[in-house]
């Protein structure tokens, strides 16, 4: 069978977790990795997997609200509809990571 999206490592299936915890809810990768006790050296490459994927979408944040309080610019992530719908599945049997066609990654992935 071939692959169809990303690799569903534990860790993936852990940040998928925690996107369809609330999925609507935007998190930025320092959260992300304090949630799920995942080094930043580890997560961004998944969020970068799943991005790649079409599952996550990301946004940087407004300037003013970083700066404002004094620290680095915050990038947020959030599941796309079909990254919903396809994450839900693939967290309730990772062995199936089956994507639709629309959401397959780069042959290079």
């Amino acid at each position: 069978m071939a692959r169809t999206g990303p690799r569903l490592t534990p860790q993936t299936v852990e940040v998928l977790r925690l996107l369809l915890a609330a999925p609507d809810r935007p998190r930025y990768g320092r959260d992300i990795a304090r949630q799920t006790k995942l080094k930043t050296g580890t997560l961004h490459p998944i969020l970068a997997r799943l991005e790649l994927a079409g599952w996550v979408e990301s946004f940087w944040e407004d300037p003013a609200a970083h700066e404002a309080q004094g620290r680095p610019r915050r990038r947020y992530y959030r599941l796309t509809s079909d990254g919903e719908r396809v994450a839900g599945a693939a967290v309730a049997d990772p062995r199936a990571s089956a994507a639709p066609p629309a959401l397959r990654p780069n042959p290079g992935f």
